[in-house]
């Protein structure tokens, strides 16, 4: 697939794309943003100085004015580029991609996101063409130090977790630059070394490879819960005194009771991955559930049109109103750490805080190789072909078709939809019995046998 991706650019340094690229790309940018005043951060990952030196090395030639940050957490950068009125950022970062990947984030003013159909297609076009925009004198580099201001801001919020005992996974991530003084010194820290080499584990908290630590260390301590990181820091997910694992979309009830304690019948954001659980705990609580599209681009713009308190995803991020629109994972881990912490005080456990969200058995996501490109017609015939399948679960009772196509039926659903950074299929399920998931699920994959990669 293209470095081009539907939220930002992303892929293998040296083979999806290189330093002419990043150049090409940073001498374009101020005119395909329209944009002056510019704000540069990016990870620890090895090809990361590179990149960074060429992309500003271009921005500067365009005329632009770029402030450097240095090491910074991809939130640190969002927050910045809203308070600190930049016309745009770029973070400099592969997310929770494999230590060969890198890539960049880009926002405009206000920290609004820029993903392919908002300026990525131009800009690829733009980078592609083999012209380049005629330099401009004036432009300039400078370094800022913001991570105090950032750090400052998350412990304002005054969230209280004193009596928890609980590890901090730091993926040998960005997370490092803040983890110690927003969580304490009673926290178990975890790979708390900034090391874009990432030598512990993947900075995908997604895989369960990269919980096994964490799990441990849960287990074997006897903690309340424990909490891991992707490699920008972005992203946090958790496990509970058990160490198991808590799906992401479930926690979106938690975080948002926080503000709707203050804000009841407050719109929550939510993709279309999302457990009916947990969409049916939002409205118990007294919140209005707003599905959307899958992907930052797609959360930050529906977290604004619907005034909404709070969001989250499956993938982990979690979206604030009160930070710019955009997702704090930092924030995110403090309004579960002290929810956990009030719970506790009731004498109740993570995972009894959990339970009557957790009343569904879940798929996860899972990803079908196709032996054609899932966004031509060989993904269409195994789209429909899925659907066909699933008319063996009953008469659906709702459908939504803002992302791919969600099937709801009267015990469960089912997602199926092209992902928009791989080259997958992907399929989630959900139903109240684990025996009729089992059943469907082999039924799903019965029926995209035929569409698969040999």
């Amino acid at each position: 697939m293209s470095f081009f991706k539907a939220y930002d650019m992303r892929g293998e340094f040296g083979v999806d794309f290189t330093l002419d690229t990043v150049y090409r790309i940073g001498r374009w940018l101020p005119t395909v943003i329209g944009a002056h005043r510019f704000l540069v951060g990016r990870d620890a990952r090895t090809s990361g100085g590179p990149i960074h030196d060429t992309l500003c090395r271009a921005l500067v030639e365009s005329g632009a004015e770029v402030d450097d940050m240095g090491l910074a957490s991809t939130p640190m950068v969002y927050f910045m580029t809203a308070s600190g009125a930049y016309d745009c950022s770029v973070q400099i970062t592969a997310s929770h991609n494999p230590p060969s990947h890198n890539g960049m984030k880009v926002s405009r003013h206000g920290a609004l996101p820029v993903g392919y159909e908002t300026g990525l297609a131009e800009l690829e076009r733009r980078a592609a063409s083999g012209e380049l925009p005629p330099p401009v004198e004036g432009g300039l580099l400078r370094e800022v130090q913001y991570r105090e201001d950032f750090v400052r801001w998350l412990v304002n919020w005054g969230l209280d977790f004193r009596y928890l005992r609980f590890a901090v996974d730091c993926s040998d991530g960005m997370a490092a630059l803040f983890a110690h003084e927003v969580f304490g010194p009673n926290a178990v820290y975890l790979n708390d070394q900034v090391d874009g080499s990432f030598p512990h584990h993947s900075p995908n908290p997604l895989d369960p490879e990269s919980r096994r630590q964490l799990v441990a260390t849960v287990r074997e301590q006897g903690l309340d819960l424990g909490m891991v990181f992707d490699g920008d820091a972005d992203r946090v997910m958790f496990v509970d005194e058990r160490g198991e694992f808590i799906s992401p979309d479930c926690l979106i009830p938690i975080i948002a009771r926080h503000f709707l304690k203050n804000e009841p019948g407050a719109a929550v954001i939510h993709d279309v991955r999302t457990s009916r659980g947990a969409i049916e705990a939002l409205i118990r609580d007294g919140a209005r559930p707003v599905m959307g599209k899958v992907g930052h681009a797609y959360a930050k713009i529906l977290l604004r049109q619907e005034k909404a308190v709070c969001g989250g995803e499956l993938a982990g991020h979690y979206y604030f109103r009160d930070f710019y629109c955009c997702d704090s994972a930092g924030l995110a881990a403090m309004i579960v750490l002290a929810a956990v912490d009030a719970a506790k005080a009731e004498g109740k456990t993570f995972s009894q805080l959990l339970a009557p969200i957790l009343c569904y058995a879940g798929s996860g996501e899972i990803n079908f190789r196709l032996s054609g490109d899932a966004h031509g017609p060989v993904g269409d015939a195994a789209i429909a072909a899925l659907l066909k399948a699933a008319e063996a679960f009953g008469e659906p009772i709702g459908r939504s078709d803002i992302d791919g196509v969600r099937l709801e039926f009267r015990d469960g659903w089912i997602n199926v939809r092209r992902s928009n950074t791989e080259p997958y299929l992907r399929l989630l399920a959900e139903a109240a019995d684990s025996a009729v998931l089992t059943k469907r699920v082999a039924i799903l994959r019965e029926a995209i046998k035929p569409y698969l990669q040999k």
